[in-house]
């Protein structure tokens, strides 16, 4: 656990309130609490709210009890703003001045002292991550993955660390008040969380916020929104910024499939099978500048990047069955991630669906020639049949991901070529599952059970 007594001490009142008691807001209670801090926390949950008791703090209804005696609002990144509550509560803090923080502001000023390399994208920010912290493994530097993804950061043990690599979503790094990573990488921008964020200027703002301060920033600069970044970060004499590219030449980018740094040739990425498709050539680039900017070896880079496993729901190799792929991209819940799985693999076989996102599944068109049927699931199956037939694109209703898994096996057993079965589901899961990850699982049981009877 982080020790926040530093920060605690140095506060006027040493008064702290806490909305949301999930898995980083009780982090942020045990922490604040044991440093010494009188904690007032808020959660519609009752098993929450007996939890953060039993931990020290004093439950209470924080749009009522909420005043400028409190020195910090600390805001769980999932709560949803629009929600009538929290909505009220950081009104609140805002009319009496109290400032509104999350729990990486809060390691910020633990003083820990490690070098930070922070990393935000609509698409790809976990697999950048894991990579990155393998890499920095691989490589000798002893590296911790936090944030978005695994532990929350407060309940981290840094005792045995030489960095820590922290994947930032744009609601995290709304909460950031004067945190800013030493290394910053900003993979891209693509419209999403705009219900959260008002409108893409709202998001890109959010986003954009990781690259303030000095440091180095690395910038994939292949969307609209973080090449406006780009230019407005090279204005920042206080700043090295390194452009990173898959479609045009920048300081480092990926030429048809070949790493390029500058003008040096720095590997052949065609044989990195865990990291296939443009998106994760980009990923790559994107872990490579970090690392090369720590004074690391770009062959011992590229040498970890080649040992790197995968993570699960994120284009993960489920299986291999007489030919045919099993790929599970349950992560891929937007159609820009669903986009970059289809572009990876051919003859495909789509299990597509769940609940869907404004726009449906337009921006997928470039992708139709490699799909031989998608197979629909969940709420959105009737709204992504008609695109589909109107796009020629053979299709059925499955409704439940049982019945499309073993159908796209069948189909996919039986085709004449070597064909992916791919979840790419360009969907949210909550109408059927209560996560992405537990939809993915639930793929990989269904196909490990099949790979077991053939």
């Amino acid at each position: 656990m982080i020790d926040l007594s530093s920060y605690v001490q140095g506060l006027k009142n040493q008064k702290i309130a806490v909305f949301g008691l999930g898995f980083s807001g009780l982090s942020t209670v045990k922490a604040l609490t044991s440093a010494g801090a009188s904690v007032y926390a808020w959660d519609d949950n009752k098993d929450q709210q007996e939890t953060a008791h039993a931990l020290g703090a004093h439950i209470s209804d924080l749009k009522n009890t909420l005043d400028e005696s409190f020195d910090a609002l600390v805001l769980s990144p999932g709560v949803p703003l629009t929600h009538p509550i929290p909505h009220a509560v950081v009104q609140k803090a805002q009319s009496v001045n109290v400032p509104i923080i999350g729990d990486i502001e809060l390691l910020h000023h633990a003083n820990h002292g490690l070098k930070t390399i922070g990393i935000t994208g609509t698409n790809g920010k976990s697999t950048t991550t894991a990579l990155m912290v393998h890499v920095l493994n691989q490589c000798g530097v002893k590296a911790l993955a936090a944030g978005n993804i695994g532990t929350p950061v407060l309940d981290l043990d840094l005792s045995d660390s030489d960095a820590l690599v922290i994947e930032l979503s744009s609601y995290q790094l709304d909460l950031c008040r004067t945190y800013t990573p030493d290394i910053s990488i900003l993979l891209n921008i693509t419209p999403d969380h705009l219900d959260r964020h008002g409108d893409m200027a709202g998001y890109t703002k959010a986003k954009g916020r990781i690259l303030k301060g000095s440091g180095v920033a690395v910038i994939g600069i292949d969307t609209k929104p973080t090449q406006d970044l780009y230019q407005a970060a090279i204005k920042n004499s206080n700043r090295q910024v390194v452009s990173v590219s898959v479609l045009e030449k920048s300081d480092v980018f990926v030429d048809e499939a070949v790493l390029f740094d500058g003008t040096t040739r720095v590997a052949d990425l065609t044989s990195f099978e865990n990291l296939k498709g443009a998106h994760n050539h980009q990923n790559i680039a994107c872990v490579y500048a970090a690392a090369h900017s720590m004074g690391l070896n770009s062959d011992d880079i590229m040498n970890a990047v080649k040992t790197y496993g995968g993570l699960p729901h994120r284009q993960y190799k489920a299986a291999e069955i007489n030919k045919v792929l099993y790929i599970n991209d349950s992560k891929a819940t937007n159609v820009e991630a669903a986009s970059k799985a289809l572009s990876s693999y051919e003859n495909i076989y789509w299990i597509a669906g769940g609940l869907p996102k404004e726009g449906g599944l337009n921006g997928l068109e470039l992708c139709l020639p490699k799909i031989k049927k998608a197979f629909l699931i969940g709420q959105a199956a009737n709204e992504f049949k008609v695109w589909l037939d109107n796009h020629n694109v053979p299709n059925q209703i499955s409704q439940t991901l049982d019945v499309a898994t073993k159908d796209a096996h069948i189909e996919a057993q039986n085709s004449q070529n070597n064909a992916t079965v791919l979840l790419a589901p360009a969907c949210a899961s909550w109408d059927q599952f209560k996560s992405f990850e537990a939809r993915g699982d639930t793929f990989m049981k269904i196909i490990h059970d099949i790979d077991g009877e053939k």
